[in-house]
């Protein structure tokens, strides 16, 4: 009998937990709104004791989770949701809830961090180390699996706030970010398009000068990641890139950016194959809580 593993991805807009052991033994799943920090997790907590008494006892919990975050076990605010500007939700315990209702091994860290390491284990990333996840919808996050382990520091990845080319000439709109104004996110994330275009991303047509400006901001982004972490892989999951036009758009732009630089085939030959969707679809978040928890049984 495999293990058998309860996953969240705690979403700034929605919560998905499951049960199982892997992409091809899900065996419940469940999805319901982010609220309050304390009716969200209840929910969560409620949905894997239903699950016990139908399948059994949980090996371990995984929690990949919208952030900042406190990732690190030895810190006073580990599973905590650090200063953030989703209303009521600073300061908000995530492990302690669910280590208090079934004393389990938890994995907990970012969403992007636990997509980057489901992705590795199970999708479009096997057999690839570095491996970049980036997504990009309500807003962008990144994480990365480095040298076998999921990439920490002072805190962890916080890619979508890096700071990237802006001509205020060609595009005068000031960014979105509440932080940083024109950072990445603030100029790329589905609020940011919503706001300078005034309407949201998925009503804008193909043809729409909105895309080839997202395509060239994703591109400038993937290019300083590429020159900084080197990875074999990147995956790009989130709903604006599900848009079937901006794949390609967004490769053929990281290409023209990086120039014959990089001297790799995967590059420069085989871009279709190193920039991708998830092998793992929109399950790849709530299989990152999965594989979180799986690596937190071993360790």
């Amino acid at each position: 009998m495999k293990p058998l593993f309860g996953g969240i991805e705690g979403g700034g807009t929605k919560f998905v937990c499951a049960v199982g052991t892997g992409p091809d033994d899900i065996l419940a799943e469940a999805r319901f709104p982010t609220t309050t920090p304390g009716e969200t997790m209840q929910r969560a907590i409620t949905f894997f004791q239903q699950q016990e008494n139908e399948h059994g006892r949980l090996a371990a919990l995984g929690v990949g989770c919208f952030g900042p975050l406190d990732p690190d076990p030895g810190s006073p605010k580990f599973g905590q949701i650090l200063p953030t500007p989703k209303p009521g939700w600073t300061g908000a315990e995530i492990v302690a809830p669910l280590r208090a209702a079934f004393k389990l091994p938890i994995g907990f860290d970012t969403d992007v961090n636990g997509a980057a390491l489901s992705e590795a284990r199970w999708g479009a990333a096997q057999n690839c180390d570095p491996v970049l996840y980036i997504t990009i919808g309500t807003g962008i996050g990144g994480g990365a699996l480095v040298n076998g382990k999921l990439l920490h520091g002072l805190i962890h990845p916080e890619m979508g706030h890096v700071l990237i080319p802006h001509d205020v000439i060609a595009d005068p709109f000031p960014g979105a970010c509440p932080f940083h104004g024109d950072c990445f996110e603030g100029l790329a994330a589905g609020p940011a398009i919503e706001k300078r275009w005034g309407q949201k991303a998925e009503t804008l047509p193909v043809e729409h000068a909105a895309w080839d400006l997202e395509a060239h901001y994703i591109a400038l982004a993937l290019t300083n990641f590429i020159y900084t972490l080197s990875p074999q892989k990147i995956v790009i999951g989130g709903g604006v890139a599900q848009q079937a036009h901006m794949l390609p758009l967004i490769q053929k732009k990281v290409q023209a950016n990086l120039n014959h630089y990089v001297q790799s085939v995967s590059i420069t030959q085989n871009i279709g194959d190193y920039i991708v969707l998830p092998g793992l679809g929109n399950h790849a978040g709530v299989l990152g809580g999965v594989a979180l928890a799986e690596q937190a049984l071993l360790s």
